[in-house]
């Protein structure tokens, strides 16, 4: 069956920030990020759907087939799986967690699954996109543990044959990678700190018989009290996904009740932090734009991931382009960006990594 084609998403003024001081039938407005969160002091939140979302249909051109299937229904947690039709052998696993800075997004929305699917062609990998609970109902930990409970669904596929999943005949469970795009960066990153920690510093061994090859990390969205360069002086256009003022609100209504931009799960490079030992375990890949807030928070954690003592961080630069571009920009420059960054995750799943961890590569 065919799918319908995209539409482009402009992302515009509608993502400026606001503290909502009107009143509605749900009473006075908390936080709000215009056209695509509001969230009110008595509880109730509303998301108007900026961006649409599609069944698991893809055009038969890509090469590729989608299911949806429930990984915890009383949760209401789900994957969507992409599955390349033409491959050889068994296919290394992609865990991917989408982007919303916590608070809005959706393994259904349309932007992430033309992006998983393309990926999972040109990658020639199975890719499970998790659809995680979302804050300020669900505020962290619930996505982190969505991550793990993902994994451990995983592990069950691993051990009992997976006869029931159409696409566990497919898999490599010796070839598991974990992604993610900005705040799904986020989740994938301290899934690993956390299972790390809960596990007496075998995070490994949690998983087991899965074996994770690798981290993915696309403009992870981490956060600080202090604020950097980029953050302060990075002028951001009216189309910007992400502007500082927008970054804050996520956070504010993600974090723990009290909690401020230095706790551990914004800001892991922060006084008091877990130690990065359990990331350092497993090649890492971080992408960076360069028109991006984030991008000196994202440098400052590959040269501290370096620090701790992993000789195998890599990372990416992408010029010219912002905060999401993959995902958001239709432009002809984040097109050709998109298409660069995939070729750099399809030689990381293959194992063709920059033996360099220092350097910066700037895809011109």
């Amino acid at each position: 069956m065919r799918t319908r084609r995209m539409a482009a998403v402009q992302v515009g003024s509608n993502l400026s920030h606001r503290i909502g001081k009107d009143r509605h039938q749900h009473g006075v407005v908390a936080e709000e990020i215009d056209g695509l969160i509001k969230a009110y002091k008595d509880g109730h939140v509303e998301r108007p759907q900026i961006v649409p979302c599609v069944t698991s249909s893809l055009a038969p051109e890509l090469g590729v087939t989608s299911r949806d299937t429930v990984i915890d229904k009383f949760k209401n947690i789900w994957a969507r799986f992409y599955v390349p039709i033409k491959f050889h052998g068994k296919l290394p696993l992609l865990v991917y967690f989408h982007g919303g800075g916590f608070c809005v997004g959706s393994a259904a929305w349309s932007c992430y699954h033309d992006f998983l699917a393309r990926l999972a062609a040109k990658a020639n990998c199975i890719i499970m996109s998790v659809n995680y609970r979302l804050a300020p109902e669900n505020p962290l930990p619930a996505a982190y543990d969505d991550g793990i409970r993902a994994l451990m669904w995983l592990k069950q596929q691993a051990l009992c044959g997976g006869a029931d999943n159409w696409w566990t005949c497919q898999w490599s469970f010796s070839d598991i990678f974990l992604a993610g795009d900005s705040a799904g960066a986020n989740i994938a990153f301290n899934v690993i700190t956390r299972l790390d920690s809960f596990n007496a510093g075998q995070a490994a061994a949690a998983i087991k018989p899965l074996k994770l090859k690798g981290i993915i990390l696309i403009q992870p969205f981490f956060g600080g009290e202090a604020r950097t360069h980029s953050e302060k002086y990075l002028v951001q256009s009216p189309r910007s996904a992400l502007n500082l003022a927008a970054s804050d609100t996520y956070w504010r209504l993600a974090l723990p009740c009290g909690a401020n931009r230095d706790h551990p799960w914004c800001n892991p490079l922060a006084k008091g932090s877990v130690k990065l030992e359990g990331s350092v375990k497993f090649p890492i890949m971080v992408c960076i734009s360069e028109m991006d807030i984030l991008k000196d928070r994202n440098l400052e954690l590959v040269a501290s991931l370096g620090r701790a003592g992993n000789k195998r961080v890599e990372h990416v630069v992408c010029k010219g382009v912002g905060h999401a571009f993959q995902i958001l920009s239709k432009s002809q420059l984040s097109q050709t960006r998109t298409l660069e960054i995939m070729a750099r995750i399809e030689g990381f799943i293959s194992g063709k990594r920059s033996p360099l961890s220092t350097t910066v590569h700037n895809l011109m």
